[in-house]
């Protein structure tokens, strides 16, 4: 453009790679972001070693996927990275190896080597030299005890290594060879294999792909699959799809509710007490946000409804793809999700519609439900674990299911309760056109 000038201000790396570190990681979700590039990479095996040695405390994060040349290597080092992203990579930003690494510690090395090459590429990233320099420099490690068992872990069929040294924000300033300190590392371990298992659940349980295994301090981590599949009792609701249009992009979201069964119809008091999850039945319940089958997001009801004791049963799934990154506003942690209101106003019947069926199970009202088994002797109705047949959707029908949410919304549902018993008495015909008879 005529009679512009244009001049490159370039941010001071110093102060920049200082701030980024603050972006909004934890440990667990920092490391699940490292494993989002090994997913990405086709590994089938991801081994995470969490280790105290005082000041020297370590974070190894090695994987058997496709590896990196030297200049593939300095291409994910840089901060942006230039790679382009292709649909349902995990990746996003090209910021998440040096900000979730970085967020933790001081010095991150990177050691990877092509399943198809011979040369192993090694490089680091440490604050400290970009601090003396404010320059965006990664340096060649020397060779050292880690670098070394780096190399050797993909010296036969390739893969990368992630190695995190100087814990500055996991140990204490203070005694960081003390007790508490490590403690807080063995804490750390035990929270993130449980933070994997359910944010990965899909990829260990091999429902995308062959399944994945990922282990922390030689332990396998179990998958925690937030509906209970394996429960009889866990009522399965058929999948609906929403096709969501925001400017030039478009794409389909798709809600899968459950209703998990009550504490009496699960198969154990251990199992049902362990699918509480981390942060207990009422916090759990809601929806359980998937962007490319890694579970993003969970808990509560994206501001469609509170949560509410008698729901606590409800569990939905709600998938996207990553071609509505920019319409769910994704958090560079991976963590975070913003619901679109268009979005919002289509779930709102049917998320209201679970929670009443929910609030049933957790009442034990008596219904009678196509694909249930017939109650015996032995004890209620339990449902049959597959898709219900869809409901009558016509206007009509459908007036006592909305009426009977906005009753619990406002909290006046027991009164709701007395009002249909008179209907029914009252009134059959009226209540049977209203959807009110059973």
């Amino acid at each position: 453009m005529a009679g512009v000038t244009y001049t490159n201000v370039e941010p001071s790396a110093a102060r920049l790679t200082e701030s980024l570190r603050d972006i909004g990681y934890d440990f667990p979700t920092a490391v699940a972001d490292i494993v989002d590039n090994s997913v990405a990479a086709g590994a089938t095996r991801v081994e995470i070693e969490i280790r105290f040695d005082g000041p020297d405390s370590w974070v190894s994060i090695a994987d058997d996927g496709v590896g990196m040349s030297v200049n593939a290597l300095l291409e994910a080092l840089r901060y942006g990275s230039r790679r382009e992203y292709g649909r349902n990579d995990l990746g996003r930003y090209g910021l998440g190896l040096k900000t979730a690494s970085l967020s933790q510690c001081r010095s991150v090395t990177v050691v990877s080597r092509p399943r198809s090459s011979a040369r192993t590429a090694a490089r680091v990233i440490d604050l400290d030299v970009v601090a003396d320099f404010d320059e965006w420099v990664v340096i060649s490690p020397g060779s050292d005890e880690h670098v070394t068992r780096a190399r050797q872990l993909v010296a036969d069929n390739g893969g990368t290594v992630v190695v995190w040294r100087k814990l500055d924000r996991v140990l204490p300033e203070k005694r960081p060879e003390g007790g508490w300190a490590r403690r807080r590392l063995e804490g750390l371990a035990d929270r993130t294999a449980e933070h994997l298992g359910i944010v990965f659940h899909r990829f260990i349980e091999g429902a995308v792909g062959e399944p994945l295994v990922i282990t922390v301090n030689g332990v396998k981590v179990a998958p925690w699959n937030p509906f209970a599949r394996d429960e009889p009792a866990c009522t399965v609701f058929p999948a609906q799809r929403f096709e969501i249009a925001v400017g030039e992009i478009s794409g389909t979201v798709t809600l899968t509710p459950f209703v998990l069964p009550s504490r009496d119809q699960f198969s154990s008091a251990a199992e049902f007490d362990r699918m509480s999850g981390p942060l207990n039945w009422n916090r759990q319940q809601g929806l359980y946000i998937y962007r490319a089958d890694r579970l993003v997001q969970w808990g509560g009801w994206g501001g469609i409804r509170g949560i509410d004791e008698h729901t606590k049963l409800a569990r939905a799934a709600l998938d996207f793809d990553t071609d509505l990154d920019l319409v769910f506003n994704i958090n560079v942690p991976k963590m975070r999700v913003t619901m679109p209101p268009q979005l919002r106003q289509l779930l709102e019947r049917p998320i209201n519609e679970l929670c009443i069926r929910a609030d049933d199970a957790y009442r034990k009202t008596p219904r009678t439900v196509s694909g249930s088994v017939p109650a015996t002797d032995s004890g209620p109705p339990v449902p049959v674990p597959a898709r219900l047949p869809e409901p009558d959707t016509s206007p009509v029908s459908t007036a006592g299911l909305a009426l009977r949410a906005a009753a619990m919304q406002v909290g006046e549902y027991d009164a709701w309760r007395r009002i249909v018993d008179v209907v029914r008495r009252q009134a059959p015909e009226v209540a049977q056109s209203l959807g009110l008879s059973d």
